[in-house]
């Protein structure tokens, strides 16, 4: 009986001890998603016939960026695409008759990796970027890393939310990615 007892001890405290990222919602693929602008990332505006509109523009704190004779165009929460449309619309009111330009990211903000990685930090973006490929830029696992044992924190429609993930899991810009210690 006292074994019995014993067992279902140490049962219930190995179970208390199992990492709650078990318990997160797995990480949806966003690969049909569009990109979303973020405080950060860095435009590349190029305004055919205007190179005095045309350039590099960060995309503040605030969420927006100052382009001259328009003034603050608001970006992050926004696709590329409805940056753009947006950024079309405001020229055809302020500047040009028919303004024809383009917009791409020349510079992504950054992610971040946490926990049992030999070099946790923030670091640039890479395009199409995996778990598994934040990891390895971060140095790798640590010996004391659950290498199936990650998590993902995201903004998503203005709250932070973590969900597990797989190694081949993506990671966005502003991600931050937790690895967690293996136990026993």
């Amino acid at each position: 009986m006292k074994s019995s007892v014993l067992m279902a001890v140490v049962s219930l405290w190995l179970a208390s001890c199992a990492s709650t990222v078990s318990r997160l919602p797995s990480l949806s693929s966003d690969d049909a998603a569009p990109y979303i602008l973020g405080a950060g990332d860095t435009l590349q505006i190029v305004v055919f016939g205007d190179t005095d509109l045309s350039g590099s523009y960060r995309v503040s704190d605030s969420g927006a960026i100052a382009m001259p004779l328009v003034g603050s165009v608001p970006a992050a929460g926004l696709s590329i695409e409805r940056f753009q449309q947006g950024l079309i619309q405001r020229l055809k009111i302020n500047v040009l008759k028919a303004p024809d330009l383009t917009v791409s990211v020349s510079a992504y903000r950054p992610f971040f990796i946490l926990g049992e990685v030999k070099a946790p930090g923030s670091y640039p973006y890479v395009p199409n970027m995996t778990v598994l490929t934040a990891v390895a830029i971060a140095g790798g696992f640590t010996y004391r890393a659950s290498e199936d044992e990650v998590s993902v924190t995201r903004q998503k429609q203005g709250q932070a939310r973590e969900w597990h993930a797989a190694r081949d899991s993506r990671v966005l810009p502003g991600d931050v990615v937790y690895v967690f210690e293996r136990h026993l």
